[in-house]
C-alpha cells in the first residue's frame, strides 16, 4: 500500500487546527478488494476496488463535526478541515464529547502480535475463479443438487491509521480471504436453498473449495420436501451457525449508547441474572488470527479482557468515552470509528461458556421441538426484549430430526429465553464470536 497514511493523518490534522479546531482526530483507511462469481463453471462477475478514505472529526468545546473524503490532494484536505470547523461551530452542545485523555492512551501499540494481517501474496484473479469454481461444482456432484446460484471467492486487505491532537497515533493491517457457495435442491415451489461460506486471516486456514461446496450441497439436500411444523408451544435448538444472533441480543441491550438512551430492556439488569449461573460471556479483544481483535479502541484506549456476564450475572456495559461520561463510568474501551462519523460502542471478540454436550444429544434431550438452522427478518423490541423472527430448519421427533421445516415463527421474550439455555460443545473457535448450539425451553411456534 504505496499510500503513507501517517503522514497523510499529520497533514490533516494540521489543517484542522490551521481552521480553528481545538481538538481534532483522524482515520484514514487504504485497501484493495478483489471478489469473483463463478456460476455454470464460467466467470460472472469480478470485482476489484482500491483506495483510500479518510476522515476527521473536529471539536469546539462541546460541539463536534465529522467529515469524510476519498481524495487525499492537499487542496482537499483544506477543504474537508475548513468545512469541519464551520460545521462544529454549527453544532448543539454535547457536554459529553472530547478526546481521551494523555494518560488513558495505549501505550503498547504493535499489533502485529494479534496475527491479523497475511503477508503472502494476493491471490491472482484466476486462482480465485479457480476456488469459486472447485466450490461449485462440489455442490453439485452431491446428489440431489439442481443448480448452484452463487459460488464466490474474495480477498481483502486494508491498513488503518489513526491519529489525533491528544497525541495518540496508532495504526494495523488486517486481511481475509473468503470462498462461498449458494446451492439449490428441487424445482418450482419445492425449490431450496442453503449454503456455506468461511473466511480466515490468513489463507493457509481457510478450508478447501471443496469442503466448502460439499456442505452446502448436503445442507441444501437435507432441506428437500420442507413444510410448516406443528403450531404451540416447544423447545427450540438454535444451531451454532446462528446461535449467536441470540446472544447478539443481549449484546446490543449492554450497549452503553443504548443504556444511555433507556431504551434497553436490560437497562436495570446490572449484577442481576440474565443468563444460568454456569454461563459467562467473555470479551476477549487479543485473540490471533481472529477478525475483530484489537490492542486498542476507536479512541486510544487500551483494550483487555473483562467479563461481561459472569456466572449468569450481568457485570458491565459496553462503553466508549461519550457513553461512559453520561453514565458516571469509566469507558470499556470499546469505541468503534468509521471514516464518517463519531465513535460509538462496539465489540471486539466474545464467547459464550460451552457446554458437555454434543448438538446430537441436545437434539435427544429435547424430544420434540424445532431445530432452526436459518432465520429471516426479525421484530425485536429493544426497550421490553419481546422477540418474534421466521425461521426454517428441521422437525425433531422423539430426539431425531423428522424433516424439514420452512414458514414458521418463533417467539418468546429474550429475558425468559436466555434464563434457561442451554449449550451444546459446537462453537467453531475461530469465529470473533464464538457461540455453540443453544436449547431454549419453551418458545411459541407459529406453523400449521
Amino acid at each position: 500500500m504505496a499510500q503513507d497514511l501517517s503522514a497523510l493523518a499529520a497533514q490533516l490534522l494540521d489543517a484542522a487546527q490551521r481552521a480553528g479546531a481545538q481538538e481534532a482526530d483522524v482515520v484514514a483507511v487504504d485497501g484493495t478488494s478483489v471478489s469473483i462469481n463463478v456460476r455454470a463453471g464460467a466467470l460472472e462477475h469480478a470485482e476489484r476496488s482500491e483506495g483510500v478514505d479518510i476522515g476527521l472529526r473536529v471539536l469546539i468545546g462541546k460541539r463536534q463535526a465529522c467529515v469524510s473524503a476519498s481524495d487525499t490532494r492537499e487542496e482537499t484536505l483544506t477543504t474537508m478541515a475548513e468545512r469541519a470547523v464551520a460545521m462544529a461551530r454549527m453544532a448543539p452542545d454535547d457536554p459529553y464529547i472530547g478526546l481521551a485523555d494523555e494518560s488513558q492512551l495505549a501505550q503498547d501499540r504493535d499489533t502485529s502480535v494479534l496475527e491479523l494481517y497475511d503477508p503472502t501474496d494476493e491471490p491472482s484473479p484466476a486462482a480465485l475463479q479457480e476456488d469459486a469454481a472447485r466450490a461449485e461444482a462440489a455442490a453439485l456432484a452431491v446428489d440431489g443438487v439442481s443448480q448452484v446460484q452463487s459460488a464466490s471467492a474474495a480477498y481483502g486487505r486494508r491498513r488503518i491509521q489513526m491519529a489525533a491532537s491528544n497525541g495518540f497515533e496508532g495504526s494495523y493491517m488486517r486481511s481475509d480471504r473468503m470462498t462461498s457457495c449458494v446451492a439449490i435442491a428441487g424445482e418450482g415451489a419445492s425449490m431450496e436453498r442453503d449454503y456455506c461460506g468461511e473466511s480466515r486471516v490468513f489463507q493457509t486456514d481457510l478450508p478447501t473449495p471443496e469442503d466448502i461446496g460439499t456442505l452446502a450441497g448436503q445442507r441444501t439436500v437435507d432441506r428437500i420436501g420442507a413444510r410448516k411444523p406443528k403450531t404451540g408451544s416447544y423447545p427450540v435448538l438454535y444451531d451454532e451457525r446462528i446461535s449467536s444472533s441470540l446472544i447478539g441480543h443481549l449484546l446490543a441491550a449492554v450497549n452503553g449508547a443504548s443504556i444511555a438512551r433507556g431504551s434497553s430492556w436490560l437497562r436495570d439488569a446490572m449484577g442481576e441474572f440474565v443468563l444460568p449461573a454456569n454461563l459467562s460471556i467473555l470479551e476477549q479483544p487479543h485473540r490471533k488470527r481472529v477478525t475483530a481483535s484489537r490492542l486498542f479502541d476507536g479512541e486510544g484506549l487500551p483494550t483487555k479482557e473483562r467479563a461481561i456476564v459472569e456466572n449468569g450475572r450481568l457485570m458491565g456495559w459496553t462503553l466508549d468515552l461519550a457513553s461512559a461520561r453520561k453514565l458516571d463510568m469509566q469507558s470499556t474501551a470499546n469505541a468503534a470509528r468509521g471514516v464518517s462519523s463519531p465513535p460509538s460502542p462496539s465489540l471486539s471478540n466474545v464467547s459464550l461458556t460451552q457446554g458437555t454436550k454434543s448438538r446430537d444429544e441436545l437434539i435427544a434431550d429435547m424430544g420434540t421441538g424445532l431445530l432452526v438452522t436459518s432465520m429471516i427478518g426479525s421484530t425485536i423490541n429493544p426497550t421490553t426484549g419481546d422477540y418474534s423472527r421466521g425461521a426454517a430448519g428441521f422437525w425433531v421427533e422423539n430426539g431425531e430430526i423428522a424433516y424439514a421445516v420452512n414458514e414458521c415463527t418463533i417467539a418468546g421474550n429474550l429475558r425468559d429465553m436466555l434464563a434457561t439455555i442451554i449449550p451444546a460443545n459446537d462453537a467453531r473457535t475461530h469465529l470473533s464470536t464464538v457461540v455453540p448450539s443453544l436449547l431454549v425451553e419453551g418458545m411459541t411456534l407459529a406453523g400449521d
